[in-house]
């Protein structure tokens, strides 16, 4: 694809505010919620339409009581309102936390519907609609067919710090398990310093699974209470293993057990690798500071890292415990922001060619 960019883009446009208009597509679930907080925070993006067909004409506020003070005033679009917010030859950036296989549909839709507007386009799903390149692949993993199979060769997947944005307009978030692990495990296949089978348990709060009730994420099962679930046949595990690909062109093995905590938000990740020879852990910090030198939201730590010091935040805290030929890589990010809405937004900075941590540098909040 041939991007054009705007005059308006030809700027410094890491220092200079751009008007970009947001779109925020599933706008009702906790990711939604996140991206409205975020956005409105945000320098370059205004928040423009929330698009909820199951909220529409609400209160963003009477939904989400916590953004009382930012979104007073704001209600949540339907499908036949939000274009009155849009103008021709506007800045667009779509953000879309619909669910998977219902996203794709959306966004063709509103790409179909803005296509006379003449405006600067750039999209972010958080859902898993494009994060295989294949429809082959998506459904093997899913289980059904891909809903739009001709937008998949427009998208380019990956943790916003693992992916080299070009000329894409389009980009799709790993799940929140990718990105923890992704991030993880990249800087070692990168360097060929590993056996390329690595053995990992994760664990993750209730948010994890959505905002509809389930029953394993319902309190009276959470509280108190820790379990593995899909082990070995969690689908994020072929994700990694695609996107580890992507970024190093070298196939990896990865053997995968998520788990349920009696935390509400968060994903604590712990990698076991194999080195090929013996490395000190100075070595293995040298080398992870030296692959995430641009990456401000990597941060390498000499103590395992701990929930309460990432959440609401987009870090990714990472530490490493070495003897001899083993390696154990610790990890800890918000599933919620760094996991999804925040990397969301550092994504679709990237495509817009602003500074990576534009609108995203606040710190965690403790003792949540």
């Amino acid at each position: 694809m041939v991007l054009q960019l705007p005059n308006q883009l030809n700027q410094q446009a890491s220092v200079n505010t751009l008007s970009i208009k947001s779109l925020i597509l599933g706008s009702s679930g906790y990711v939604g919620s996140e991206l409205i907080r975020l956005i409105e925070m945000h320098p370059d993006y205004e928040l423009t339409s929330v698009v909820s067909e199951s909220h529409s004409c609400k209160k963003v506020s009477d939904v989400f009581p916590h953004l009382f003070l930012t979104k007073k005033n704001q209600i949540f679009d339907n499908f036949e309102s939000y274009l009155n917010n849009i103008d021709a030859g506007d800045n667009i950036a779509i953000f879309s936390a619909a669910p998977h296989g219902k996203s794709a549909l959306l966004i063709s839709r509103v790409l179909s519907e803005l296509s006379n507007k003449a405006s600067e386009i750039r999209v972010v799903d958080s859902s898993a609609d494009f994060r295989f390149s294949s429809k082959e692949e998506f459904k093997k993993i899913y289980g059904f067919d891909h809903p739009k199979p001709d937008l998949l060769k427009h998208f380019v997947s990956g943790a916003p710090e693992l992916i080299n944005i070009n000329q894409e307009k389009y980009a799709a978030h790993p799940g929140c398990f990718a990105t923890a692990v992704s991030l993880s495990i990249a800087p070692l296949v990168n360097s060929n310093i590993v056996t390329n089978e690595f053995f990992i348990n994760a664990v993750t709060g209730s948010t994890g699974s959505g905002k509809r009730p389930k029953e394993n994420t319902h309190h009276p099962e959470r509280h108190s209470n820790y379990f593995a679930y899909k082990a070995l046949a969690h689908r994020h595990a072929p994700e990694i293993e695609s996107h580890i690909k992507t970024r190093t062109t070298q196939n990896v093995k990865v053997n995968f057990v998520p788990c349920s905590g009696p935390f509400s938000r968060g994903i604590y990740s712990t990698c076991f690798a194999k080195l090929t020879q013996p490395f000190s852990k100075n070595e293995v910090i040298s080398l992870y500071r030296d692959f995430y030198s641009k990456s401000i939201f990597i941060r390498i730590k000499n103590d395992p890292p701990r929930i309460k010091d990432i959440v609401s935040s987009n870090y990714c805290d990472l530490s490493f415990s070495v003897n001899g030929y083993d390696l154990v890589i610790t990890a800890a990010i918000d599933n919620l922001i760094k996991g999804a809405a925040g990397g969301s937004i550092q994504l679709m900075n990237k495509l817009w060619g602003l500074n990576d941590c534009r609108g995203l540098q606040s710190s965690s909040v403790p003792w949540t």
